[in-house]
């Protein structure tokens, strides 16, 4: 049996994916790993905050805005950017915009449909290590 080494997947940034819609998750989850993340996914809000409860490695969360439960998109990023203001938050809808003050000052929106660069490239941005002159 041959098994393959774990240190590239411990050099991989953590994603957290909060999608309800199995088919948009599982593309999302498929374009992400193949750009080099590590993906953990959730269905909802109430999924997602016990996964950041348990994991100290998640580096950024990727949020839909119209998910099933009682938080919202919107509500569910300020809430993480409250309680792990080092994670970073990219927040996605197709049918609703963010106004003043839905989302947390360092969070990003994406319109649907994402095109898979953009969506790459915002969450590199967000999990890059910060400089010697940042820290």
């Amino acid at each position: 049996m041959t098994v393959k080494p774990r240190a590239p997947v411990l050099a991989q940034p953590v994603v957290l994916l909060v999608e309800d819609e199995p088919l948009v998750r599982l593309t999302q989850v498929e374009v992400l790993r193949e750009a080099g993340f590590w993906v953990l996914e959730a269905e909802n809000a109430d999924e997602a905050f016990d996964l950041l409860r348990r994991r100290s490695d998640v580096a950024a969360v990727l949020t839909d805005v119209d998910m099933p439960g009682s938080l919202d998109g919107f509500e569910f990023s300020r809430l993480v950017a409250q309680g792990w203001p080092a994670v970073g938050i990219v927040v996605i809808s197709g049918k609703a915009f963010p106004d003043a003050g839905d989302l947390p000052p360092k969070a990003a929106f994406v319109a649907k449909p994402v095109l898979p660069d953009e969506l790459v490239d915002r969450l590199r941005a967000l999990t890059k290590e910060p400089s010697a002159d940042q820290k």
